[in-house]
């Protein structure tokens, strides 16, 4: 609102200067790019991370299946890139010798973690796994597709709202730095006349 207000203010002003309309033009500019240039964004950037993200979720929902696995023995210690796990996770988790039968039909065998407290062997969890019946990550889901795209959206509308002032700032900087360094040259060209006799000040 002070772009508007400021543009009007210099509108027929004798004494505006060329900075003083290009600083409430530049205002403006920022103004209106922060009010319909990042909302745009915003939304674009989500609604491709949305398309993007709910097709990747329902490609691994129909690559990933959920299967039976049954417990042969319990095993010791962490299985490789288990560190990552918070602690909470790992406690409520039990490394374990188990094997599943693929979607395929195969039979397979391996070393996981179970959601299981105290495993026995004979024991059942679920695991998900690909058609050929190797480990794999659960497969994204709706939810949370669209809740990273949400987000995707935000910090792309806020990052364009941020890149907007800080032009705004800077371009506004340097209007302010060329108009003192103006009024220099204008006081070093009338300041050493002040005061002397006989001079034309």
């Amino acid at each position: 609102m002070r772009a508007l207000s400021g543009l009007w203010r210099w509108r027929n002003n004798p004494l505006r200067r060329a900075t003083d309309l290009a600083e409430a033009w530049v205002a403006l500019v920022a103004l209106l790019l922060i009010a319909v240039a990042a909302p745009l964004t915003g939304w674009l950037v989500g609604r491709t991370a949305q398309d993007a993200l709910q097709q990747s979720a329902r490609r691994q929902q129909h690559a990933r299946h959920l299967v039976r696995a049954t417990v042969v023995r319990e095993l010791g210690g962490a299985l490789p890139g288990a560190g990552a796990e918070s602690v909470s996770a790992r406690e409520s988790r039990s490394r374990v010798l188990a094997y599943w039968r693929a979607p395929d039909g195969t039979r397979r065998q391996g070393p996981v973690l179970a959601d299981l407290r105290s495993p026995h062997r004979g024991d059942h969890f679920r695991l998900w796994t690909d058609r050929r019946g190797r480990l794999t990550a659960r497969p994204l889901d709706s939810a949370t597709a669209t809740a990273h795209a949400a987000l995707a959206g935000l910090g792309a509308a806020l990052l364009t709202a941020a890149l907007a002032e800080t032009g705004r700032r800077v371009t506004v900087w340097r209007l302010v730095r060329r108009r003192y360094a103006r009024w220099d040259e204008a006081w070093d060209r009338a300041g050493p006349d002040w005061g002397r006799a006989g001079t034309n000040s």
